[in-house]
């Protein structure tokens, strides 16, 4: 929540109101509350940009009917097919999934860091450290919230036909996932826990080199900022926000190789089903089937999003 917002609201609270509320508020620990504040803004942020996520997902898996359209048309398509609340589709896992993630990220990232000073102290205490103890707790986090990662992309890839019928894919009609626990029991039932993960090895890959380019191009973009403004909050998020638009592009490809492992399937010329083995062979296949660009496909999602959001 901004900051700003609140000082503002406590500009009309007098005084007597806050004393009978401190009581109320000081039994809660600053991080719960900051999580709380973190996951309604994480909330609103992701269905915001929700319909462009799930546009993205669409191109990202080859679905047959949206792979060669653009955004505009793409929601259009959707809008037709399942109205308008089909451009929010599997939204409802990735907010779910925000107070969790962050809370064993906020838990972990300290005991990793303490862990890695304790037992490898010739590392020093530099912002290495730092960036090692965030990828661990960044992994951490990633593989206890996984399922619902893997039911938000499973929802969205379902697109339902004029008639009402669902298909995975529109490759053909398939029972509907009845939402969340529909798509984990369906997928658990299926691969056991196995299934649950199916596409993590990609997302896993990427963490820290994501997180060491978005670090790297932090502190080269505030080299060119004015020293009188490199300390305005404006510009450290315009910054964060360029340097972390530039390691998602990088890491895309990974991205793409774990959506379409996530769905388990997809069609190629053969129109024959194609599982990868492992992340290699993601990229190497669909270099070889689909082209490269598709590893890139979708990434333009990306910089609207950032270009809507920054300040």
């Amino acid at each position: 929540m901004d900051s700003s917002q609140g000082s503002t609201i406590a500009g009309f609270v007098d005084n007597a109101s806050i004393k009978r509320n401190e009581s109320s508020f000081d039994g809660v620990p600053v991080y719960v509350k900051e999580l709380i504040a973190g996951g309604f803004a994480g909330a609103l942020s992701k269905t915001s940009v929700a319909p462009l996520e799930r546009v993205k997902i669409l191109w990202q898996t080859r679905t047959p009917g949206f792979h060669s359209l653009g955004v505009y048309q793409s929601m259009n398509k959707l809008l037709k097919h399942e109205g308008f609340l089909g451009l929010y589709k599997g939204n409802g896992a990735s907010v779910i999934r925000i107070v969790p993630y962050a809370a064993l990220h906020f838990m972990t990232y300290e005991r990793y860091k303490s862990w890695i000073l304790n037992n490898y102290p010739v590392l020093g205490t530099g912002p290495f450290i730092d960036l090692l103890a965030g990828s661990a707790a960044g992994g951490t986090s990633v593989l206890c919230t996984y399922p619902l990662d893997l039911a938000r992309t499973k929802l969205a890839y379902q697109v339902a036909d004029t008639r009402g019928l669902i298909k995975d894919g529109m490759k053909g009609v398939q029972p509907a996932h009845n939402g969340i626990k529909g798509v984990l029991t369906s997928v658990y039932k299926e691969g056991g826990v196995r299934g649950l993960y199916r596409g993590a090895g990609p997302t896993l890959t990427g963490i820290l080199p994501y997180a060491g380019l978005k670090f790297y191009m932090y502190e080269k973009l505030k080299t060119h900022v004015p020293e009188e403004h490199q300390k305005s909050i404006m510009m450290r998020l315009s910054c964060g926000a360029l340097a972390g638009l530039f390691g998602q592009t990088l890491t895309y490809p990974l991205d793409v190789v774990k959506r379409q492992m996530q769905v388990g399937s997809l069609q190629n010329a053969a129109h024959e089903d194609v599982r990868y083995k492992n992340t290699i062979d993601g990229l190497r296949t669909i270099v070889c089937n689909q082209g490269w660009k598709q590893l890139f496909h979708g990434v333009s999602i990306n910089y609207i999003r950032v270009m809507l959001t920054l300040p």
